[in-house]
């Protein structure tokens, strides 16, 4: 941990400021920002899933007429379930972070800070926008060199940026709470691929909930994902429509990051343990 950083983070152990807590937040945030900067590999390589997706599955499944999709293409229909996905993919591996930081020390040495718990977990999830914001505007170019019919409205624009934040601050905090539970890497990669198939085909992302049965729709409707989509799928392609209400996605999508964040905070000091 950079002295900069240590010294924004231990800046005060007076009581708590509103303004102290943002800048602790923002700190944690900035200083995960950097190492994407310097080593943007990871960012390419997470890349090529959202092309292969809309180029092969995307363009084959364009040409049937049998999945019921609101009468838009299935090409568009799936365009932004596609981009839900890759937030997704990209923050549920997230927390593997936090352990190789465990290894390294660093964790312990936030941890020694005065900074609250709630700072250090919250910062995390802030910095996993960045990349999801990265991988927002890539699906976008992919789309619109596919002529998915796209919205690019300030207010759809603003929409869509919202909830990619949103739906990556939420998975990435669920990947936090899985690094401080099984606290090794090989353990995490596991539980990794075992959380991220099933958030991923028990929503909307590639077919409407109509097509599910009755026990699928049942929980495709306590899962996040579920409702990332419904406001992007409402918000990004022109007569995409939505099956809750773009506001109750964002609502939902709020509660579920506020749970998750509160037992993240709780959880966080157990990794070193």
């Amino acid at each position: 941990m950079s002295h900069a950083l240590e010294s924004q983070l231990s800046a005060c152990a007076e009581p708590f400021s509103l303004r102290r807590y943002e800048r602790q937040t923002l700190a944690v945030a900035e200083a995960d920002v950097r190492k994407l900067v310097h080593d943007p590999v990871e960012l390419l390589t997470r890349m090529v899933q959202p092309v292969l997706w809309l180029l092969i599955f995307g363009q084959v499944f364009n040409r049937t007429r049998a999945i019921p999709t609101g009468g838009i293409s299935y090409l568009d229909f799936m365009s932004p379930g596609i981009l839900a996905q890759s937030v997704l993919f990209g923050a549920i591996f997230y927390g593997i972070s936090l352990i190789w930081e465990r290894d390294l020390g660093i964790v312990q040495k936030f941890l020694a800070s005065p900074a609250p718990r709630s700072a250090l977990v919250l910062g995390r999830a802030i910095s996993s926008t960045a990349r999801s914001l990265c991988q927002m505007a890539f699906v976008y170019a992919v789309a619109f060199l596919l002529h998915v019919h796209l919205r690019f409205g300030v207010v759809a624009l603003a929409g869509v940026v919202l909830a990619v934040m949103l739906g990556s601050a939420v998975f990435s905090t669920l990947s936090l709470i899985a690094a401080c539970l099984v606290k090794s890497r090989e353990r995490f990669m596991g539980i990794g691929q075992v959380m991220t198939m099933p958030l991923f085909f028990a929503s909307n992302a590639i077919y409407p909930l109509a097509l599910m049965p009755a026990w699928l729709r049942a929980l495709s409707k306590v899962n996040p994902l579920t409702y990332q989509v419904d406001a992007l799928r409402s918000l990004m392609v022109a007569g995409g429509g939505t099956t809750f209400g773009v506001g109750l996605d964002f609502l939902m999508l709020t509660v579920a990051l506020l749970i998750l964040l509160s037992v993240a905070t709780k959880l966080y000091p157990n990794i070193v343990t």
